[in-house]
């Protein structure tokens, strides 16, 4: 009995060796990537955050007040039709973006460039800007 359930052990042992063989051997964690985004073109208008977030405030009436507000450094951004705020940014330390949306406070642009998505916000890389016609 003890020879039987020995042998039909070393048999089952053996068939099953080839299915561990196939088994998938688990992958090494990968580094995470640097957030290459992609390229795209945005059309938005340009909003002062501060007081479209705080107040709900846009348009040509708040032309004035986007304009004082860029003046004083509050952050301006790119709203696009579906209601997505893409800020600007740079892959650059210390270049600030206002003065490439300034101009074109509360106003539409065209803007083409680099978005990432990242910790929950979408920014954007602008590589040209221009105003929307």
């Amino acid at each position: 009995m003890l020879k039987r359930t020995l042998a039909a052990a070393a048999f089952l042992a053996i068939c099953a060796l080839p299915l561990a063989a196939q088994q998938p051997k688990p992958a090494a964690p990968a580094a995470p990537a640097a957030n290459a985004g992609n390229d795209m073109t945005l059309t938005g208008q340009v909003i002062d955050v501060n007081c479209y977030t705080t107040m709900g405030a846009s348009g040509a009436g708040h032309k004035q007040c986007a304009d004082a507000c860029a003046k004083a450094g509050v952050a301006l951004a790119i709203l696009s039709a579906d209601g997505t705020i893409y800020m600007p940014v740079s892959s650059k330390p210390g270049d600030p973006q206002n003065a490439k949306l300034a101009p074109f406070a509360e106003g539409q642009v065209k803007v083409t460039g680099v978005h990432r998505m990242s910790h929950g916000m979408h920014t954007i890389e602008i590589k040209t800007i221009a105003a929307a016609t």
